[in-house]
């Protein structure tokens, strides 16, 4: 079991910054691919950026070059540099954590935190 707690949404106005940081316990943060997904209303969750045990970076055709995620294993966090938002950023963020084990797909969720991009 992971537990995942979001932080750092909020609102800012178009052009403006954000980190968003998700912090897990419970189990071993090194062995997750960890992701940021978002969902805005009336839409489905889609993902926005994830980043493999190894470092690998993938990212959503959005928000590539505005977005930046990293991750901490030995502080178990994780974090969404977000640059140059736009409206169609706003949406509910949330964490996700990830592994693959003797064909089984373990996946978590964070209870997810607000961005509002708005003038």
């Amino acid at each position: 079991q992971v537990q995942l707690v979001e932080s750092g949404g909020g609102l800012v106005q178009p052009g403006g910054s954000l980190r968003l940081s998700c912090e897990a316990s419970g189990s071993i943060f090194s062995i997750y691919t960890m992701g940021w997904y978002r969902q805005a209303p009336g839409k489905q969750r889609e993902l926005v950026a994830d980043i493999t045990t190894g470092g690998n970076e993938n990212y959503a055709d959005s928000v590539k070059g505005r977005f930046t995620i990293s991750r901490d294993n030995a502080k178990n966090t994780m974090n969404l540099q977000m640059n140059s938002l736009k409206p169609e950023d706003t949406a509910v963020y949330y964490c996700n954590a990830r592994r693959i084990r003797s064909a089984k797909l373990y996946s978590y969720w964070g209870q997810g935190t607000q961005v509002t991009v708005s003038s």
